[in-house]
């Protein structure tokens, strides 16, 4: 089909004038990297420069005052004519102060020294380290950058005497005038590439006009299981036209498939969604039926204390309905978390409420502090220990007392909860399955209640961590933050 057919702007044009200005464009980016680079080397060298200079002559006053053991006061003696000599070697200034920042001795005059006694902001710094300590200023005067660079001058026993000052001058017109040498040949040299860059790319926007015409004709014939296929709007009259003639043609043949595919995945999602709503609702119907059937087995109308454990009971079967509610909710929006509501809670309180449905004096809290603060959503915080203390008690081991402990531990601004049982355990084979969806070591449930878990402790930056040995018992830990 020939070209002079198109109105407009052909596609040819556009593939030309866009390869262009892609060159031009790199060639802008490679001037302004250079010009970084340059700087940033220059600055690398200047520090490198710096660190040698200054490790020069602090080995030179170090070697100078080494022969005795020499203090603080016999420095101006000491180094009374050895100071101009090694600031001639390095060709460098030399300054020393006293440890209280008072000046000692240079070999530049008295007079000329602006800096009589260190601020005691730099005396600070200066004695707090071990190492060079180095501050910046820019000199309006000489129009450069200074570098103060401070470093303790220790005797042979090793015991500092003096801090020695030692002032360095750079400015940036050194790399300033490499990169206006350099961008003088990088400008003739782009020159020539834009020059074959024009041609390049005439003759590869004319190829690849004829190739996308070709292409046309190849995708009639591929089926394509894609979601959300939508015709193209194409108001060009250009080559590519064609292409996209070609593509909305496909997609009325593909349609059908199409829609079989997504009636599938539905389908896949709502089994899960229902398996996860099933479990969800069971974790706290179970504790709620324990709960039932131990008062009713306890229950003594004579017992004084009979409206207060009806009081008990009550408050617990209504925490455990709204549990049931809230989930119920949240997996009518498709199957997610409810959403988080934090609060401060105590958690020593919150978990000794969450375990009292349990009605089990097999399990134990204990807490390393009186009164432990979190801020977190309280459903999660129940959703998570329920989950926690039900596998544990359902991995009693036959002819063993079982003993659940449940210990709260703060450190610092971090949490941790662990559930520990002396159960059946889990084989080591099955560690690192026991938090995959569906997964279950059990005769009955889902699997999921452990990967809702980890979910849901990921929420808050946390992790859960695993230790566990056959026959002898296995111990979850929740750690996160308090985020207070």
């Amino acid at each position: 089909m020939p070209l002079t057919k198109y109105k407009g702007y052909s596609l040819r044009n556009r593939v030309f004038w866009g390869f262009l200005t892609i060159c031009l464009l790199s060639i802008m980016g490679t001037s302004f990297l250079s010009y970084f680079i340059l700087k940033s080397n220059s600055i690398e060298q200047s520090r490198t420069q710096l660190q040698n200079k200054s490790e020069a002559l602090m080995a030179y006053l170090d070697y100078a005052v080494s022969h005795t053991q020499v203090e603080t006061k016999d420095l101006p003696k000491v180094l009374e004519n050895q100071i101009y000599e090694i600031a001639d070697i390095n060709k460098h200034d030399v300054i020393l102060y006293d440890l209280h920042g008072n000046f000692l001795l240079s070999n530049k005059d008295r007079n000329l020294i602006s800096q009589k006694t260190l601020p005691s902001k730099i005396l600070h710094e200066v004695l707090k380290k071990d190492s060079r300590v180095d501050f910046q200023n820019f000199d309006k005067k000489i129009n450069a950058t200074v570098t103060s660079s401070y470093l303790i001058l220790k005797n042979n026993m090793l015991e500092p005497i003096a801090i020695v000052y030692l002032p360095f001058y750079h400015n940036d017109s050194g790399y300033i005038a490499v990169f206006n040498k350099y961008l003088k040949y990088l400008v003739i040299l782009n020159l020539f590439i834009i020059a074959f860059s024009i041609w390049l790319s005439w003759v590869i926007s004319n190829n690849l006009t004829k190739t996308i015409t070709k292409f046309s004709d190849m995708i009639t014939r591929i089926t394509l299981f894609e979601k959300d296929l939508k015709p193209i709007k194409y108001l060009h009259n250009d080559e590519l036209g064609s292409l996209v003639k070609s593509y909305n043609k496909m997609i009325l043949q593909i349609q059908d498939q199409k829609e079989q595919l997504s009636f599938t995945e539905k389908e896949k999602a709502w089994q899960l969604m229902a398996k996860q709503v099933a479990h969800e609702v069971k974790n706290p119907l179970t504790p709620m039926k324990m709960t039932m059937q131990n008062f009713e087995r306890k229950f003594d109308s004579n017992d004084p204390e009979i409206g207060e454990k009806v009081k008990n009971l009550s408050k617990s079967m209504i925490h455990q309905i709204d549990l049931v509610a809230n989930v119920a909710s949240a997996f009518s929006q498709f199957a997610k978390l409810p959403e988080k509501h934090n609060e401060l809670l105590n958690l020593n309180v919150e978990i000794k409420q969450i375990l009292y449905i349990f009605n089990d004096e097999n399990v134990h809290l204990h807490a390393s502090h009186s009164a432990i603060i979190v801020n977190m959503d309280k459903i999660y915080l129940t959703r998570m220990i329920t989950n926690l203390v039900n596998n544990a008690i359902q991995a009693k081991e036959e002819g063993r007392k079982s003993i659940i402990n449940v210990d709260l531990e703060a450190i610092n601004k971090k949490i941790n909860i662990s559930v520990e049982d002396n159960g059946t355990g889990i084989p080591e084979k099955m560690q690192e399955q026991i938090f995959e969806p569906n997964f279950t070591s059990k005769n009955s449930g889902m699997g999921l209640g452990l990967t809702m878990v980890k979910k849901m402790i990921l929420d808050y930056d946390g992790e859960i961590i695993v230790k566990s040995e056959e026959g002898k018992g296995t111990r979850f830990t929740l750690s996160f933050p308090n985020n207070i």
